[in-house]
């Protein structure tokens, strides 16, 4: 804009300078309707489905109650210091993560794109999982759980459903005659036993030699659940990385009202989305509650939550756990994706961030462990039914969601309304996580062109549609696969580097002196424990450890793969390309500020865009010894 095109006015609501056009006026930043909004939308971010699938299955695999411990360290010295870090940056500044970081320093001006090449890419591929959600919930609304059949044409020879075994097992006794349901028939366990080339024993045994072995444990048996997960919602088939398949339309159908139903939630920015918050934040909770009452009155449900829970106490000494711990944190936390600073960018200057931040980074945790007694308490009851271990029917991630708790399900009384509860929970807690993504990249256009604001919705529909269309190849049969590639390298050791960078910019090249005044200055005047604390974290702790997480993740880096199915290198490469496109644009920044005559300490230096949305001075306030305006979370 050249320098006669504008006017300066005398200020906007927050005391800066605004411009307006002799053509036009760019309409004010929006803010959050009121400061319980932002914790809402906050929670509902970070509170997603690796709460409910990726969360218990870690617990249980690496140590049980024990696994709580590196998880609450991580929690402390790694998540919540990037969560705070963010909420801070975006609330002090009121610019998004591209302003942000390009003012906080020109050596990081590429560090805000990265950020906002890492929510595009999550955004993309997290909405499939969520159409996923959503198609399970239609087909439960119509009475038609078809994932417990073995009769359909995709299903094989080794396909095994609760429903047939409860029915061979009705007049069981107790005795190697016992019946089970295995290859399409009611099979006795003796017969199993030396169909196997074992001797049998009793209905849980057979022997080798002198050795009592599990009937089931040379067999093999394919959940109903897990066939129509792959067939006939996925489609998968013998598709391959060479194969793609066909394209899969109820898929691709429910991507699109996903992405619709995400457009109307979203369509005024955080005006809307305020008030969606009020729902897609707490009524998972009321869902999830429902499901653990159900689940703990279950036979067998106390032997899935004892196995969750039981501590391995050895298991702390091996680095993967810790690793785990760590990638779980980052995994459901959301941090590094620009979310956190952009939802933060449209509070109030004077909010109190840091009770946000602690109050959402405890709830996130106690959210997981809630989860979990939901989750095995429904997994032991399925272990009990099947005759087997917790151990032989938990999974992680999609096998958990998808296939062994919607079998329990069907061995519940009423599983229609059972699934509706269970597959409408996970639909809400995926869109719910997909707003602060849909506003990053939304506000991240309007940051460029602020006279786009006015048409808000335009810009909505823009990102919406162009999210659609990007994620429809993983709409086709060989999709999961693309899928699985992007988060194996995006969401992992990609934004564990970028929030280590976050910290730098703010602690060494800002300066950890400065971002604490800065917090005064917004209200928030710490104690000398938490001033302290937070000087450790930001400046040692969480750059260092990340590095130390690093070496954890690559230590134990493994070839991405789905299933039995591991991917040929061209596909490997093509990750490790995809991950290194969420960083380039941090060297191409520091390229381009050197470009434009930054150098030495210049380069490290905040530019004039830098600094607090509101010029008045800060008002005395009752808590942390400065204003803000939800001294904990006001109405």
């Amino acid at each position: 804009m050249a320098s006669g095109d504008y006017t300066m006015n005398k200020g906007d609501a927050n005391g800066r300078a605004t411009q307006k056009t002799t053509q036009d006026v760019t309409p004010d930043r929006a803010k959050w309707g009121r400061p319980l909004e932002f914790i809402l939308a906050c929670l509902g971010y970070a509170v997603g489905l690796g709460n409910v699938w990726r969360f218990p299955y870690l617990s249980y695999k690496n140590g049980g109650g024990a696994f709580l411990l590196p998880f609450f360290l991580m929690l402390i010295f790694i998540g919540l210091p990037i969560f705070y870090l963010e909420l801070y940056i975006g609330q002090y500044t009121g610019l998004g993560p591209l302003k942000a970081f390009s003012a906080i320093s020109p050596f990081f001006s590429g560090l805000g794109y990265c950020t906002l090449v890492v929510i595009s890419i999550i955004s993309i591929y997290y909405m499939i999982i969520v159409a996923w959600t959503l198609f399970y919930t239609i087909v439960s609304i119509g009475g038609n759980l078809g994932w417990g059949s073995c009769d359909n044409d995709y299903n094989t020879d080794f396909c095994y459903s609760g429903e047939y075994d409860r029915v061979c097992r009705e007049n069981n006794t107790e005795n190697y005659t016992d019946l089970t349901f295995f290859m399409r028939q009611c099979m006795s366990i003796g017969e199993i036993c030396e169909r196997s080339g074992f001797e049998p024993l009793d209905d849980k045994y057979c022997l080798d030699g002198n050795d009592q072995v599990p009937w089931y444990s040379n067999i093999t048996r394919v959940l109903a659940s897990e066939e129509y997960y792959n067939e006939r919602v996925l489609g998968r088939g013998d598709a391959s990385w060479t194969n793609w398949g066909t394209i899969q339309w109820h898929l691709v159908g429910c991507l699109f009202l996903s992405w619709v139903i995400a457009f109307l939630c979203v369509i005024k920015g955080v005006q809307s989305a305020g008030k969606v918050v009020y729902f897609t934040a707490l009524f998972p909770y009321v869902m999830l509650t429902a499901l653990l009452i159900r689940g703990v009155t279950l036979e067998g449900a106390v032997d899935g939550v004892l196995f969750y829970l039981t501590p391995t106490w050895s298991t702390l000494l091996e680095a993967k756990v810790w690793g785990d711990a760590a990638s779980q944190i980052f995994y459901s936390f959301g941090v590094a994706c620009g979310s956190l600073v952009t939802l933060a960018s449209y509070n109030n200057f004077y909010n109190n961030c840091h009770f946000d931040a602690v109050f959402v980074a405890f709830a996130n945790f106690l959210t997981s462990i809630y989860a979990g007694f939901a989750i095995f308490s429904v997994l032991g009851f399925q272990a009990q039914l099947m005759g087997v271990s917790v151990d032989d029917v938990a999974e992680q991630g999609p096998g958990l969601a998808f296939v062994a708790y919607p079998e329990a399900i069907l061995q519940m009384p009423v599983p229609q309304l059972w699934s509706i509860l269970f597959f409408f929970m996970l639909f809400i807690l995926g869109l719910g996580s997909q707003f602060a993504g849909i506003e990053a990249i939304n506000t991240a256009i309007v940051d460029q062109w602020p006279h786009l604001r006015k048409n808000y919705w335009r810009v909505t529909a823009f990102t919406c549609m162009m999210c659609f269309i990007l994620g429809i190849p993983m709409c086709f049969s060989g999709g999961v696969y693309l899928l699985t590639l992007l988060d194996w390298n995006t969401a992992s050791w990609a934004i564990l580097l970028i929030g280590m960078a976050e910290c730098v910019a703010v602690s060494w090249s800002y300066g950890i002196n400065r971002a604490i005044k800065d917090l005064a200055t917004m209200g928030m005047t710490l104690n000398k424990f938490l001033r302290f604390y937070w000087r450790a974290v930001w400046t040692v702790i969480v750059p260092f450890g990340s590095i130390g997480i690093l070496a954890f993740i690559f230590s134990d880096w493994t070839a991405p793969a789905y299933e039995d199915y591991v991917f040929p290198l061209f596909a490997d490469l093509l990750g490790w390309a995809v991950g290194l496109s969420t960083l380039v644009l941090f060297p191409v920044g520091v390229a381009w500020a050197i470009y434009h005559g930054y150098r030495g300490k210049q380069l490290f230096t905040p530019t004039p865009e830098w600094g607090p949305a509101v010029k008045a001075p800060p008002v005395e306030s009752t808590q942390l010894g400065g204003p803000h305006d939800n001294g904990g979370y006001v109405m």
